[in-house]
């Protein structure tokens, strides 16, 4: 893992000292999926065969392990299984990683424990399965209700597949969030909005909408499929945000809508520059220590991760994160929430005085991009449509 190539305005390098440590997430990455989407640049591999589900478990077990001097007596608040396709656990593998959780370190009594599942029919069946192991918060990948779209987009699930998968879904877990893409190959505004009102009918807790875009390094980004111009897009956003507004979700994220108090804790962490330790193959960390704040990066190859945690040495790259880069990482997280953050979480979770990025958050007032009210930081509307633009406002280039 590499530093930014950008460095923020107006602060000389100076220690970090914190007066308390931020909240801590755990995150658990199973990189293998069934097939791997044309738009993913996430790292996932193809189970062409059966994978080695056993020796993973006991990887993760082992990697947790050896990263406990790092935390060691910090809570942990929320837990999150991201892939991949961690719905390709077996119900007691996911059991067997939350036992060995909760022996290894304090983990809140009222913790958000997250599992991402993929639709399809034989990852329904172990829904049971997951609540009973301790998940208590579903995230199923729907992209489209289309099956038109969803082959475009290289789903292997079929648009009858996904609701039956939720109505399942929703027997056991009252807490879901479900996935959707808009602006997708041939696709229309009244296409996309009928997405969102089928995803509606079954009245989620927690909506994730993304504007799909071409990621580098994916077979989109090297065939580009035909999509809705800017116009087009930038319509289903705003009918799409307008929609779910009616229905009583709170866009409180760049992506994401809640019903009240629904918010998903775990993000959350990540946009108020909490803590995470991430373990499994290619899983990052952000750890803060008194003096000093860690990033971490494991092996991203599953068989190199495998091999690495058995010479118990699972993290491949690791570096101290300079005191001047920690404002704009603050800034990149933190400005996505579209209500803002309180000012004095920058100096708490920076350990640097807000005094360092006056002048940045000055011109980003003049420029209409955002808003400084009685203690409160938050992207204008225009900050928000424009977030690229607001957060370069905190970078110069390095020297």
């Amino acid at each position: 893992m590499t530093t930014h190539p950008l460095q923020p305005v107006g602060l000389k390098s100076q220690p970090v000292n914190f007066q308390a440590l931020p909240p801590l997430s755990l995150y658990i990455h199973i990189p293998w999926c069934v097939r791997k989407c044309p738009y993913c640049d996430f790292n996932s591999h193809e189970a062409r065969s059966a994978f080695p589900e056993q020796q993973y478990v006991a990887a993760l077990i082992r990697d947790l392990e050896l990263a406990l001097p790092q935390i060691w007596g910090r809570k942990v608040y929320t837990v999150f299984f991201g892939g991949g396709t961690p719905s390709l656990l077996s119900g007691e593998s996911v059991a067997e990683i939350l036992r060995q959780v909760r022996m290894l370190l304090p983990l809140s009594g009222d913790a958000e424990i997250t599992l991402e599942a993929n639709p399809g029919t034989v990852e329904a069946e172990r829904f049971a399965a997951y609540r009973d192991a301790g998940v208590n918060r579903l995230s199923m990948g729907i992209q489209s209700f289309d099956d038109t779209h969803l082959k475009a987009l290289g789903r292997i699930h079929s648009a009858d597949e996904a609701r039956r998968a939720i109505a399942i879904a929703q027997q056991h877990f009252d807490n879901i969030n479900l996935d959707l893409m808009y602006a997708l190959p041939q696709q229309t505004l009244e296409q996309a909005l009928l997405d969102v009102r089928t995803a509606l009918s079954f009245a989620p807790q927690h909506l994730s909408c993304y504007h799909l875009t071409l990621e580098p390094n994916t077979l989109f980004h090297r065939n580009p499929p035909s999509l809705p111009d800017d116009d087009a897009s930038a319509e289903m956003q705003q009918r799409i945000e307008s929609l779910l507004a009616e229905h009583g979700y709170e866009h409180y994220e760049t992506s994401a809508f809640a019903l009240p108090r629904r918010r998903a804790k775990h993000n959350i962490n990540y946009w108020k520059f909490g803590d995470y330790l991430g373990i499994g193959a290619g899983a990052h960390s952000k750890l803060s220590f008194p003096d000093r704040v860690l990033r971490q990066m494991r092996h991203k190859q599953p068989q190199a991760y495998l091999d690495a945690v058995g010479r118990d040495a699972p993290v491949q790259e690791e570096h101290e994160v300079a005191a001047a880069n920690l404002p704009f990482e603050f800034m990149m997280n933190a400005l996505r929430l579209n209500e803002g953050f309180d000012s004095a979480l920058f100096q708490e979770r920076t350990s640097l005085p807000l005094l360092v990025i006056r002048r940045e958050l000055e011109q980003a007032e003049k420029r209409g991009l955002l808003v400084c009210d009685g203690g409160r930081i938050a992207p204008t509307l225009q900050g928000q449509r424009f977030l690229n633009d607001l957060l370069e406002i905190f970078l110069r280039d390095a020297p």
